[in-house]
């Protein structure tokens, strides 16, 4: 029950990087166990979010709906949410990774399976620095609408790409891997963070299926074998390139990670 409204338990799938690191990153298994609400706000991390049961309601934005990937942008503005528990209950993928403005996941962003202490205190409030936003809306897509593609030199392996965002060039795909097909993943910068929605196999040997999670560093050769036919949702996050100049930064008042009210200074 790591959320700071209470009402979402997590489990966390994978984490790494220091706090306040431009590399730092969490995935998240979201359930909400009652009903959700949260006024118009923003935040000064990436986040990509794919609902596994119920919809997502995004305010002035729309719904993300069961089955759609959304691509919530540093700096974005999102909501106000509202949305009551329902049976079964609301199940959601959330990674949250450090931008290309170079901030991270932001100091006090707090968190982790042995948070629960803090997670529980007050968060006092005070100046946060957040990236003006790259995009002007969240950006919602259905995979139901793409096309597989086969992987050059991989019989049995297929790929809907979805798309690659900002100067960090991080792209979202889905992999499907036919039974006693084996798919190859050899990127030399990009992190990639994989987590199986249906089928099974193995990964380095090990026995994998669904919502099993992998991590594989940049550099690092990843094989993954399937027994059942595999589909696996993919982010590749190449590392964040250094600002050349100045970005453009808004000054607010914040709760913890949790951004309120409207600007109160610019640099």
């Amino acid at each position: 029950m790591d959320h700071p409204r209470g009402t979402v338990a997590f489990n966390y799938l994978l984490m790494g990087g220091e706090k306040g690191s431009p590399e730092n990153f969490r995935y998240i298994l979201g359930r909400q166990e009652g009903d959700f609400h949260m006024p118009r706000h923003r935040h000064a991390f990436e986040q990509i979010r794919l609902p596994l049961i119920g919809d997502m309601n995004l305010g002035e934005q729309g719904i993300l709906h069961e089955g759609e990937i959304g691509y919530f942008p540093e700096g974005g503005t999102y909501g106000p949410q509202d949305d009551p528990l329902t049976e079964p209950k609301q199940l959601q993928l959330v990674l949250q990774f450090g931008g290309s403005s170079g901030l991270g996941m932001g100091a006090g962003r707090g968190g982790g399976p042995d948070n629960k202490e803090a997670q529980a205190r007050p968060r006092a409030r005070g100046p946060q620095r957040l990236p003006r936003a790259r995009y002007a809306n969240t950006v919602k897509f259905d995979p139901a609408r793409f096309t597989y593609r086969s992987v050059d030199g991989q019989p049995g392996v297929e790929t809907k790409f979805f798309g690659s965002f900002t100067e960090r060039r991080f792209w979202i795909e889905r992999i499907r891997i036919d039974a006693g097909a084996t798919w190859v993943s050899d990127e030399a910068t990009a992190r990639r963070l994989i987590v199986v929605l249906a089928g099974a196999g193995t990964a380095e040997g090990v026995k994998i299926g669904k919502l099993a999670a992998i991590q594989a560093e940049g550099g690092e050769k990843l094989t993954v074998t399937a027994t059942e036919t595999l589909e696996l949702h993919v982010v590749a996050i190449p590392p964040v390139p250094r600002p050349v100049e100045q970005e453009e930064y808004d000054v607010v008042e914040s709760d913890a990670p949790i951004e309120f009210e409207k600007p109160k200074a610019t640099v």
